[in-house]
């Protein structure tokens, strides 16, 4: 890369050049190892003749922070050797400080590293990803899109993707949403930064679910509105608890997160007719519902919504892989252009070519293959997770319904909090990956438990590590 030197407004040009590379050097910005410009490259860069940079050199050379090589050039020695970015920090740069409210939210370690037994909640098998599949369709735009790869695209995202989510959504949902309904965004996190943008003032209140998924709550506070917590039950969001002057309630209504419960039909109709008695929006979060094992499925809120007040956002995080950040956003035709011009202040727009990949995947029939080759291996997956509980676990938990997604929760019958949190490090230690509620939810649900996911974990699996869950159980009862 180019070395950056300034020496405008400078006179005393070769004590410039040295004193700037010696600080790079000092910094770490300049590494062990790191190769310098040749003297002539760099004096024709800088506009200032070989002697000049050759003392600059020469003196750093007879302090210690260069050496040369013959016929190879000059590096930076490894006397100096220091932990990049470190400079700055260590001569005081502490005067700007971040607001208040970054000091109550904490980056998830909840995925770091892998478990041999993976029970965590929100990944799928990426090893039965059709990677090789999928290579040949990113190459494939590559090679094809080189002439329109210097330009800018739509922030609503490509037309081909947005077509044929319409179509997927429209068949294995029943979302009513065109294209131009739909905003393509760098996963789900970002769709609710959007709608945040598009739709609230400092000081809104939003509702979210208690428990729920906490990522957004922290989106939302660090935007300047205020969360109101609204409790669940096992007929899913608590309708009657919704704080009247709420502007947006945030919800994961096919499959709660992390309860897995639905939200009932008669709570739907009731939520709808509260929204629009009290002028607010509904975001339906509907993240892995692509997955169903039994029983009809959930009618969404999109659909049922004769009002224009639910915006519907999804994922291919679950269906695909985490890694692609690819998600959208229907909204109603009123919000469009908010919506566009919202994606436009915050990154212009997602990768396109990842974006035509994905449509070309969708429309040549290999995501229909691939959802359901998963849906094959997850029934599986759900079935031994459920019957294992049911069968080994009923002395410790009652599992709550589930027929679809990635992931099941099972309250404890018995014992506090702190007892489960002892389990889940005891099973850690064993192997064991496995998620509390108290975790997911960010404080202590009512009744403490347990939330398994079965994406990550192979199926050949499944059994050894709920034996070393069911023993820690056993253990913690000694």
């Amino acid at each position: 890369m180019e070395l950056h030197v300034s020496l405008a407004g400078r006179t005393r040009l070769g004590e410039e050049i040295y004193r700037q590379l010696r600080q790079a050097i000092v910094d770490g910005r300049l590494r062990a190892g790191d190769l310098l410009p040749a003297t002539r490259h760099l004096a024709r860069t800088l506009s200032v003749s070989r002697s000049t940079v050759t003392v600059a050199y020469d003196r750093l050379a007879g302090e210690g922070f260069v050496r040369s090589r013959v016929g190879a050039g000059t590096f930076v020695s490894d006397q100096v050797a220091r932990e990049p970015g470190r400079g700055k920090a260590q001569r005081g740069a502490t005067a700007l400080q971040a607001r208040e409210i970054w000091n109550s939210i904490h980056l998830s370690t909840a995925f770091i590293g892998r478990a041999r037994f993976d029970f965590r909640t929100g990944l799928p098998d990426a090893s039965l990803f059709p990677h090789k599949a999928w290579r040949r369709l990113i190459g494939r735009e590559l090679r094809s899109g080189a002439a329109e790869a210097g330009v800018y695209g739509h922030p609503a995202g490509h037309p081909a993707l947005r077509t044929a989510i319409a179509r997927h959504i429209g068949i294995s949902r029943g979302v009513q949403a065109s294209p131009d309904d739909i905003t393509i965004t760098s996963g789900t996190q970002q769709a609710l930064d959007i709608v945040a943008r598009v739709l609230l003032a400092p000081g809104d209140v939003v509702a979210v679910e208690d428990p729920g998924y906490t990522p957004p709550r922290f989106l939302f506070e660090s935007l300047g509105a205020r969360v109101v917590r609204v409790p669940v039950d096992r007929d899913g969001l608590v309708v009657d608890a919704l704080p009247r002057q709420a502007r947006l309630v945030y919800l994961t209504p096919s499959h709660q997160y992390p309860l897995g419960v639905p939200l009932t039909l008669s709570r739907r109709m009731t939520l709808l007719a509260w929204a629009e008695r009290n002028n607010a929006a509904i975001v339906e979060d509907d993240y892995d519902s692509e997955f169903r094992f039994e029983g009809r499925p959930v009618e969404p809120l999109q659909t049922l919504d004769t009002a224009g007040r639910v915006l519907y956002v999804g994922s291919f995080s679950k269906t695909m892989l985490p890694t692609l950040r690819i998600g959208f956003l229907v909204v109603p035709p009123s919000l469009r252009d908010a919506t566009h011009k919202a994606k436009y202040v915050t990154d212009w727009h997602t990768a396109l070519p990842i974006q035509a990949a994905l449509a070309r995947f969708i429309e040549e029939g290999g995501f229909a293959r691939h959802i359901r080759r998963m849906s094959s291996v997850y029934r599986a997956r759900h079935t031994l997770v459920i019957d294992a509980l049911n069968r080994h676990f009923s002395r410790h938990l009652e599992v709550l319904p589930s027929t679809n997604g990635l992931h099941v929760a099972a309250l404890a019958r018995s014992g506090s909090a702190d007892r489960i949190d002892a389990i889940a490090r005891h099973a850690a230690d064993a192997g064991v990956a496995v998620q509390t509620l108290a975790f997911l939810a960010g404080d202590t649900p009512s009744r403490p438990g347990l939330v398994l996911g079965y994406g990550a974990i192979p199926t050949e699996r499944v059994e050894e590590g709920l034996r070393r869950l069911r023993s820690c159980f056993e253990t913690s009862l000694r």
